[in-house]
């Protein structure tokens, strides 16, 4: 791979003519580069995706080509990818349900749109496969006629499938007034009884890990189970009699649904297995007796879960947050909090309730500026990036309370050049937030420069436009290939350098 050209190719300033020079002898890394630029002509478009095939599809679903530039029979691929967006011409259709190869088959029944006679050539079609495929993405009427097709796999397909009318897939839970299958992808290739080891080593090999079947399809029956338990078109009705089922994994997936009654939720809250009790606890379904009950539960795991339910009571949630490490994202009972309450979580004794409500961003001024003077170095942490903050109480807060917080002040999008710089000067220095400054849009040449002395940010500072067109061209040498690339996609490399480049390079 050559990283110049990969870089140069990706540069949003370089000139359309040098554009052309480059696709005129580009290989495939280079290629698939520009066909990622925003501004190729029809003309430079074409050219590419006549080249190779993947660019062909790339371009296609960013909307550089249209049916007018693609031959189906030369890029099949390329032409499903507009079938997929819903803009290539039913004949594309026709002719692709015909095609040898099973792969563009099984593609063209994930396409939209499909005129109804090549949907019934793919319900139709030999390999499983292909109907299978269809069966994932099919309307409500064909979803129900596959519902009894023979294959047990695009019956578990069928389950998946949210279109599928509610009570056929009751009776895929119930298997009432269906036919029993008669196939499934294991003794479609062994004798049953069969078990595929999961250390399988055959090479053509394709059976799930652990798929058996003893004459009853039985693995893949229970995958349809749990697709049809998970998919929340399934009446509640029809799987609530599951939350004591002997199967981990259907009880597991039960957890996470809502509209089940309460003895259902009831029974789940017991159950052995944590991560069901945890997925229970996160659904918002839940009542409060139970969510309080949860909120005793041994495992962090449900603990966790919990604290990320939108309907935990504050209370509740305030207990939580002293046992159990919740980790840095907002929860969504605090983005929910009205102002009633953000007043009261900022005036929380608990530092880490405060701490919770430092990651909202969007916080009134005078709340905001009282979590940044925060003498906990956690909710000032959490504070730091809030949109608002003034420069004085961003330093303020860094005098506070040093390279805890740095990396949150850089990260904040009103971060000023003035503050960006100090905090590259910073001793000892935080190399989390030379990261930041890096990626930060209002980064100043002599912080940009400091970064460079990072490994880890040196590649990400080497494409920030804001960095001396010297300082880039001697990057264009770097022994680190990444930093090399990122040099020569930097839109501030002189144009004098780009064709010179371009000409050395490709001679």
């Amino acid at each position: 791979m050559n990283h110049l050209l990969c870089g140069l190719a990706a540069n949003p300033a370089l000139p359309s003519e040098l554009v052309d020079r480059l696709i005129a002898v580009a290989d495939a890394d280079v290629d698939h580069d520009l066909a990622g630029r925003a501004d190729l002509s029809r003309v430079q478009a074409v050219t590419l995706a006549s080249r190779d095939e993947g660019n062909g599809v790339l371009l296609a679903y960013t909307g550089r080509l249209t049916a007018a530039d693609v031959d189906p029979t030369a890029q099949p691929r390329v032409a499903l990818a507009l079938l997929d967006e819903g803009v290539g011409p039913p004949e594309w259709a026709r002719l692709l349900a015909a095609d040898p190869e099973v792969e563009h088959r099984e593609k063209l029944a994930s396409c939209p749109g499909l005129p109804p006679e090549v949907v019934e050539t793919l319900a139709a079609d030999p390999d499983v496969r292909v109907v299978a495929e269809l069966a994932l993405w099919a309307a409500s009427d064909v979803a129900a006629r596959l519902a009894e097709h023979p294959h047990a796999e695009v019956r578990r397909a069928v389950a998946v499938n949210e279109a599928t009318p509610p009570d056929v897939l009751a009776a895929l839970v119930s298997g009432e007034g269906l036919p029993p299958a008669r196939r499934c992808l294991v003794c479609d290739r062994e004798e049953p009884p069969f078990t595929h080891s999961p250390d399988c080593v055959r090479p053509d090999c394709d059976l799930r890990p652990g798929a058996s079947c003893d004459g009853s399809h039985e693995s893949t029956a229970h995958d349809m189970l749990w697709a049809a338990l998970e998919n929340p078109a399934t009446p509640a009705q029809a799987v609530a009699g599951f939350a004591d089922h002997p199967s981990m994994r259907l009880r597991w997936v039960l957890a996470a649904r809502p509209g089940l009654p309460p003895e259902a939720y009831a029974r789940l809250a017991v159950d052995p297995t944590p991560g069901a009790r945890a997925d229970l606890a996160e659904n918002p379904a839940i009542d409060d007796t139970l969510i309080r009950a949860l909120a005793d539960d041994a495992s962090p795991d449900v603990r966790r879960g919990l604290a990320h339910n939108p309907r935990v009571p504050l209370d509740a949630l305030t207990r939580l947050a002293a046992t159990t490490r919740i980790g840095g994202t907002l929860l969504p009972r605090i983005a929910s909090a009205t102002a009633a309450e953000v007043e009261e979580l900022a005036r929380s004794p608990h530092a880490v309730v405060r701490m919770l409500l430092a990651r909202r961003r969007d916080l009134p001024a005078a709340i905001r500026d009282a979590l940044a003077d925060d003498p906990d170095a956690k909710v000032a942490k959490s504070i730091a990036p809030h949109p608002g903050l003034s420069e004085a109480r961003s330093r303020a807060m860094i005098d506070r309370h040093g390279v805890q917080v740095i990396a949150g002040v850089a990260a904040n999008p009103d971060a000023t050049p003035a503050l960006l710089e100090h905090l590259s000067r910073h001793r000892p220095p935080a190399r989390r937030a030379f990261r930041e400054i890096a990626r930060h849009p209002h980064a100043t040449a002599p912080a940009l420069l400091a970064c460079l002395a990072d490994e880890r940010a040196k590649p990400i500072a080497a494409g920030h436009p804001a960095l001396p067109p010297e300082v880039i061209t001697d990057l264009l040498t770097d022994t680190d290939p990444q930093v090399a690339e990122a040099a020569a996609a930097n839109p501030s490399l002189p144009s004098a350098l780009m064709e010179r480049l371009t000409r050395g390079l490709l001679s």
